[in-house]
């Protein structure tokens, strides 16, 4: 089956592709494998850079969703590579199970999100990369290989960047269904963020910081997602900032009828963890995304420098998002080693003065530790990621292993790798 999607999610990208194929079985896969010289797969297109590019063969996994099998004693699901998480969630409450992590938008596919290092935010919950406890992979001479967690090559393989072969399945670890309260708090001023991060990013399962920069001082929300069964009940305020009395966007001025229920109202996790719901359309019109995983340790750096960029920021940004992850041993995961805290940008459709902002934003946040995320824009060179992801080199070896002749590469990872 062949596709028309020209473009990625965001239309800042127009695809290279001589074709554009959706198989829906490992035989077909396959098969598309046997007649090309060059393949990348494309999940739901959320990536803002040429990562899923390619002059060759675009396989869309869109149609490798198979139903979700729950594996109750092992406390695990596998499911097609390409479903969106908003449906194997629904899948998933449904059955009374639940994942532990969820990201901002319910939109993103499983193997796509999982290949780039997209994460969900808590100081207590993993990235979505790091609860796979296995997967399936076909390489390019057309084995079928599987892979679990404890593998000598899974957690190079996990975080892939599509390098290794065209994930197929995944398996994830899955616990019962919990609920989840959200609540919004409006006004919080940096200084008391900065003298204690823990206090903020530690009131509930889940914790997201958003700002403009456009007052440098002071940052816009606090949304704090808490579990029903884990913990405290909702602060009366935080640092100063109060509690929002009706339902907020995280960009200002726009209707909050997109987001998750806010306001304490109890839900499934499913319903409360993204920021947004899976039937309504995300964007507010066209964007751009960046995102810096940044040390955790040095988080306090990495916001004075904010701080000092606010008024080169502000006029390119829509929203600034600060959340938490933890470390995971992940190769290419942006938490891998370490505790990590994420600076995510939502742009506006500006990319030559955002990139033109991009390499100062890393002349300064790249020597505190940031990582730039892989599905995101950025401007660092390969040598400045080799520095920031430390197994890259290692992870290359493994990609020749299973790749020796380059199927799955493109000039996004010959540029990772420093070969273009």
């Amino acid at each position: 089956m062949t596709l028309d999607i020209g473009t990625n999610w965001a239309g800042n990208l127009a695809y290279g592709a001589q074709r554009i194929v959706a198989p829906a079985s490992i035989a077909e896969v396959q098969v598309v494998l046997a007649d090309a010289t060059q393949v990348r797969a494309v999940g739901s297109r959320h990536s803002f850079n040429t990562i899923a590019d390619t002059t060759g063969v675009l396989l869309a996994t869109s149609r490798l969703d198979s139903a979700p099998v729950v594996d109750e004693a092992a406390r695990t699901v596998t499911v097609g590579a390409g479903m969106r998480y908003g449906e194997l969630g629904a899948e998933l409450q449904r059955a009374g199970w639940a994942l532990s992590n969820l990201a901002s938008l319910p939109h993103i596919s499983v193997a796509g999100a999982i290949a780039t290092g997209t994460h969900g935010s808590g100081n207590r919950v993993p990235s979505l990369a790091a609860a796979v406890a296995g997967l399936e992979l076909v390489t390019a001479s057309g084995d079928c290989v599987t892979l679990r967690r404890g593998d000598a090559d899974f957690d190079a393989a996990v975080v892939s960047l599509g390098a290794l072969g065209i994930v197929t399945r995944v398996t994830l670890d899955i616990e019962p269904t919990f609920e989840v309260s959200q609540h919004v708090y409006e006004k919080l001023a940096l200084d008391r963020v900065l003298e204690n991060v823990d206090a903020v990013t530690s009131l509930g399962y889940s914790v997201s910081m958003f700002t403009t920069w456009r007052d440098a001082d002071m940052l816009d929300q606090v949304w704090v997602k808490r579990r029903a069964d884990a913990d405290a009940p909702a602060p009366a305020d935080v640092l100063g900032a109060q509690p929002a009395t009706v339902a907020r966007h995280p960009l200002p001025g726009i209707s909050a009828e997109f987001c998750t229920v806010q306001l304490g109202v109890p839900g499934a996790w499913i319903d409360r963890l993204p920021h947004f719901k899976l039937n309504f359309t995300p964007s507010n019109g066209d964007e751009l995304q960046t995102e810096y995983l940044v040390p955790r340790a040095r988080i306090a750096e990495a916001l004075d420098v904010m701080r000092d960029m606010a008024p080169r920021v502000a006029p390119l940004l829509q929203v600034n998002e600060i959340r938490t992850v933890p470390a995971d041993d992940l190769w290419l995961s942006p938490a891998y080693g370490h505790d990590v805290v994420g600076l995510h940008f939502t742009w506006l459709p500006a990319q030559a003065e955002v990139e033109k902002l991009l390499a100062e934003l890393e002349e300064r946040l790249l020597p505190l530790g940031a990582r730039p995320h892989w599905g995101k824009l950025a401007v660092a060179d390969s040598a400045a990621l080799h520095e920031a992801y430390p197994k890259l080199a290692e992870f290359r070896a493994v990609a020749e292993r299973y790749d020796p002749n380059g199927v799955f590469r493109n000039a996004f990872v010959n540029r990772v790798f420093g070969d273009s």
